[in-house]
């Protein structure tokens, strides 16, 4: 190969570097090379910093011109010379160059994309990123580490990362690697903490719990679509005590009675236990003070307890949170 290259430098130097490109990549190749090593190549061969973004399997490497690792958070731009990893599929190894590319530009492309495909398919598989079968053996405490470390490798996960898992009202687990995101779903969504691939069932399990304090953030159902499991602190108790499905708590009921006669109600209390002052509240739900002030004096004729004392408050707050809890 070395002596070809040879002879077809001397006649033609794109060529020559073109054959001398086939057998670079052709040697990482062999030698199973991963691909942090087939984009530094590339770059280093272009003398441009290279990039791989595989969406779909959560994969991100760029490499500079001189071979150090640097990533970056800019999108790719559409006009450097790129290739796909599968024939029609989208851009997925970019060089950094805003020029048009050379010959040799052409072939590096080409043999570090089919290379990188290669990799990619040995070590991460073709499983879609939400397989629901990968998933739920990742998530499942009872199942064999050996088995789960599998999944997160199909799911293109690195188990060094951190991930959360994520409950949501449609009863499908999903799962966001913390450096990452992902678009979640809309609607109720509860996230566990970032974890270890291999800590991640604690992390479905705090989702689930979290999943429980979430609203659907609508007038009669006033609260937060997302709650982030570690930012419940000691509220997460309660999620212990109030049963789904079970009578709920008194103060739950009296709600569910006030609420049923008076529409404003709930929007009203949760405005009140969710800023920092009337004033406040009376903005969110677009009231003028005074109208909030005759609205909280009827709310507490029908709770039977007051709403703007500390303590009164503070049992308003755990009876709206108790309501979402009871939900079954």
């Amino acid at each position: 190969m070395k002596e070809l290259a040879g002879r077809l430098t001397a006649l033609d130097p794109d060529a020559g570097a073109a054959v001398q490109v086939i057998a670079y990549f052709d040697r990482l190749a062999e030698s199973r090379a991963g691909l942090e090593a087939l984009v530094r190549g590339a770059a280093v061969l272009a003398g441009v910093p290279a990039r791989l973004v595989d969406a779909d399997r959560r994969v991100q490497v760029r490499v500079e011109a001189d071979g150090t690792r640097r990533e970056s958070d800019l999108a790719p731009d559409p006009a450097w010379p790129s290739a796909a990893l599968t024939p029609g599929g989208a851009p997925a190894l970019w060089l950094e160059r805003a020029a048009e590319p050379s010959v040799v530009d052409a072939v590096i492309l080409e043999r570090a994309a089919g290379a990188v495909r290669l990799v990619l398919d040995r070590t991460r598989g073709r499983a879609p990123a939400d397989d629901p079968a990968l998933v739920e053996t990742l998530l499942d405490a009872t199942a064999p580490e050996p088995a789960r470390l599998h999944a997160a490798r199909r799911l293109g996960l690195d188990p060094a990362t951190p991930a959360r898992a994520v409950a949501a009202a449609d009863g499908l687990p999903r799962i966001v690697p913390e450096q990452h995101g992902a678009d979640l779903p809309a609607g109720r969504l509860g996230l566990g903490p970032a974890v270890p691939v291999l800590d991640l069932p604690r992390s479905w399990a705090a989702a689930r719990t979290a999943l429980r304090f979430t609203a659907e953030g609508t007038a009669q159902d006033p609260g937060q679509r997302v709650v982030y499991a570690d930012e419940l602190g000691g509220t997460a108790l309660l999620a212990d005590l109030v049963v789904p499905g079970a009578e709920p708590p008194p103060d739950v009921l009296a709600l569910e009675s006030a609420a049923a006669a008076t529409p404003w109600l709930l929007a009203t209390l949760h405005a009140v236990a969710s800023t920092a002052s009337l004033r406040a509240a009376a903005a969110e739900i677009t009231v003028h003070h005074s109208t909030l002030q005759d609205r909280l004096v009827h709310a507490e004729h029908l709770l039977g307890w007051p709403v703007r004392t500390p303590q009164g408050r503070f049992r308003m707050q755990l009876a709206l949170t108790m309501r979402h809890l009871a939900r079954s």
